[in-house]
């Protein structure tokens, strides 16, 4: 087969394939808020006097729409902070507090227990310091039983589930319940 032949029967592939896989297409940008909107809007304007008072305009509603909490700003450090506490969670609102983060910026977490308990199957229920709540969903046994004090890591495994690592024991699977 020819290279031009190759290339005809390729590319049409190539193309059906990013149009129809929805990972390969750009996802739209997500709306802005007005307020935020207005102070970018002002770059267009080209006169220098109108464009600083389009600019002092916007900062004024932009400044009152963000004491009135009708529009937060969030730095990357806090948004870190956000998707550390969720850790575990399934909270899909969060992404738009998130979005500037890498995909992996979270992938693991320490924590100290601070109560422990186990559920009638006997498996261990611990609430970090923190207030979150993990649940073991395996039949994994610890060598030692955790007690308040006890260091644990969590980490992300495979298919989304999470491996807890008590006191530097072999992983237990867990699931975060709150």
């Amino acid at each position: 087969m020819s290279v031009s032949r190759a290339l005809m029967l390729t590319v049409p592939l190539a193309l059906a394939w990013a149009l129809a896989c929805p990972s390969a297409q750009a996802a739209p940008p997500a709306p802005r808020a007005e307020a935020f909107q207005a102070v970018l809007d002002c770059r267009g304007v080209t006169d220098a006097a109108r464009r600083l008072a389009c600019y002092d305009a916007a900062a004024g509603r932009m400044e009152t729409a963000a004491s009135k909490g009708e529009i937060v700003v969030v730095d990357q450090a806090k948004a870190r902070e956000a998707r550390t506490q969720a850790f575990g969670l399934s909270v899909p609102s969060l992404d738009f507090i998130t979005r500037g983060l890498k995909a992996n910026d979270v992938d693991r977490v320490e924590g100290v227990v601070s109560a422990v308990s186990r559920d009638a199957s006997g498996r261990w229920i611990m609430e970090l310091a923190d207030g979150a709540v993990w649940r073991q969903i395996s039949d994994e046994v610890l060598g030692r039983d955790p007690k308040p004090g006890t260091k644990v890591s969590i980490r992300k495994a495979m298919v989304g589930s999470f491996m807890m690592n008590v006191d530097g024991q072999a992983g237990i699977r867990v699931h975060r319940d709150r």
